[in-house]
């Protein structure tokens, strides 16, 4: 594999921003965002969010489109909310994507870990959160 150091913060939401991601489910769902992401190569640093939107910050191989990355994670982590949770769930179209350097790495993981936390304090980083 070639040598790279690529770091990407996606944030994209549900449908009408309508608070669909409940908490009983949401690990399952970023554990499903994650495994996707690895197996299409990609290296998940973190996955976050909350009722409405979701973050994810990885190194995308550069063999592929970042539309298609976010496409098939969105499209596969849908179906399985849909059929595998039995939930009525669909994602906007859109989403939001920001490269960034190695040294704002460990900045962009914890801002992802905490999103509930930055949300209800109020301490959100517009750059981030644009989709």
């Amino acid at each position: 594999m070639p040598y790279r150091r690529l770091f990407y913060h996606f944030v994209w939401g549900t449908r009408n921003h309508e608070p669909l991601i409940a908490s009983e489910w949401e690990t399952s769902l970023h554990n499903a965002i994650a495994a996707k992401s690895a197996e299409l190569g990609a290296f998940v640093y973190a996955v976050g969010g909350t009722d409405t939107h979701v973050h994810l910050v990885a190194s995308v191989p550069p063999r592929l489109a970042l539309s298609t990355f976010i496409g098939q994670v969105k499209g596969n982590t849908s179906h399985f909310v849909n059929y595998e949770l039995g939930v009525n769930f669909a994602w906007q179209a859109e989403y939001g994507v920001v490269s960034f350097g190695g040294k704002m790495l460990d900045m962009v993981v914890r801002y992802t870990k905490s999103q509930r936390k930055h949300h209800a304090d109020g301490t959100t980083i517009a750059m981030l959160e644009q989709v």
